[in-house]
């Protein structure tokens, strides 16, 4: 008998940046720490859990999106932990349970 492999939700991530202009104006340490979340996400891309990720250039403030691929919310939490922009206090990371319609 085969292990049944986990069904996997899908889940919407919401950076929340420190400041409106903050695409615009960031410091030295503030971009060496997005260099650093940026990296973390394409690792997590790479790795299959990621299904896309990056900034929405919203007129009304620009934020950046993920869309995650999980077991469920815990696993998500973890992974938003250990974000390098979050665990440094830069930015905030809201999470959202989506229903995701994906292209087979």
């Amino acid at each position: 008998m085969q292990d049944k492999k986990p069904e996997m939700k899908h889940f919407v991530s919401k950076l929340i940046p420190p400041r409106p202009t903050f695409h615009l104006d960031m410091s030295e340490e503030e971009s060496s720490i997005m260099k650093e979340h940026a990296a973390y996400w394409q690792d997590m891309l790479e790795k299959g859990v990621v299904v896309v990720y990056g900034p929405v250039f919203d007129p009304s403030g620009v934020y950046g999106l993920g869309i995650i691929e999980a077991e469920n919310e815990n696993v998500v939490n973890t992974m938003l932990s250990n974000d390098p922009a979050v665990k440094s206090g830069l930015v905030r990371l809201e999470i959202y349970p989506m229903q995701a319609i994906l292209r087979k």
